[in-house]
């Protein structure tokens, strides 16, 4: 074959290669990577619409911050308590994710989630005023005279219903002295660093600012675990795609131990 056949050979070659890189429907499409999302910050201009209970609201904001300033995404949480959340999720048909303060709050809207995940351990305690001035050392100790009670409403919040069934358990209810029902951890950690109440039964990390934990180990049997609920209205959006795999990582387990949070298992 002479030096002519030899390029024509080697042109046809090449074409015939360019056409079978053409045949079928396109150029090879690129899977979405949202760990490459996270690293690279390609959200600017999404928007990520998420739910989480208020007792949770400290860490979770320090969460969300972190997702935005490191993708650009517009992170939109809305804290509430979870009838509040519930609600909301079943009438507007809106969200992303649900961050419940337990796995039993995702039930009444199920239908909503594509699926969920188990993110930290939640821990009730006994929780009295700084000092412990009512020198109160076991639930049983609720049911003194002159000890007054602030108590989560069971219809409202997880904290709520975990209070009414470990007074329930210990027998005591019917004695207490309730001088408030809250539908927030948060609320009732505020009355008792103000003196207005002398016990109630809260969240861990609720307990700071003049609020202390009665070293009991009464509460241990009534702990919770956070689940992230990835809501169904969520499909096709990376942002939150990005966020169920930055949920995961080391710098979020962080946040949570920051604030008293146990990782789960």
């Amino acid at each position: 074959m002479n030096g002519k056949n030899l390029i024509l050979a080697g042109s046809l070659a090449l074409l015939a290669s360019m056409a079978l890189i053409g045949c079928g429907s396109g150029p090879a499409k690129t899977e979405y990577d949202p760990a490459a999302a996270i690293s690279t910050g390609k959200l600017t201009g999404q928007t990520l619409r998420v739910y989480c209970g208020a007792g949770m609201q400290k860490p979770f904001q320090q969460i969300a911050d972190a997702f935005r300033d490191e993708t650009g995404c517009d992170v939109q949480v809305t804290y509430a308590n979870a009838a509040q959340i519930q609600t909301q999720i079943k009438t507007t048909a809106e969200g992303d994710f649900f961050i419940a303060g337990s796995a039993q709050e995702i039930q009444p809207i199920k239908d909503y989630v594509a699926g969920s995940k188990p993110l930290v351990k939640h821990i009730p305690v006994l929780a009295v005023s700084q000092g412990n001035p009512k020198h109160i050392h076991s639930l049983k100790d609720l049911s003194q005279a002159g000890i007054r009670v602030v108590m989560g409403d069971p219809k409202a919040t997880p904290i709520g219903k975990i209070a009414q069934k470990a007074f329930d358990d210990a027998g005591i209810f019917e004695a207490l002295h309730i001088v408030s029902t809250t539908t927030t951890a948060p609320q009732m950690a505020t009355l008792l660093a103000l003196q207005e109440a002398d016990a109630a039964i809260i969240w861990k990390e609720n307990c700071e600012n003049g609020v202390e934990v009665v070293p009991t180990e009464e509460m241990d049997a009534y702990g919770k675990t956070i689940p992230a609920a990835h809501l169904s209205f969520s499909k096709d959006n990376p942002a939150a795609d990005a966020f169920a795999v930055f949920l995961d990582s080391e710098e979020v387990h962080a946040i949570w131990a920051s604030f008293g949070y146990e990782l789960v298992p």
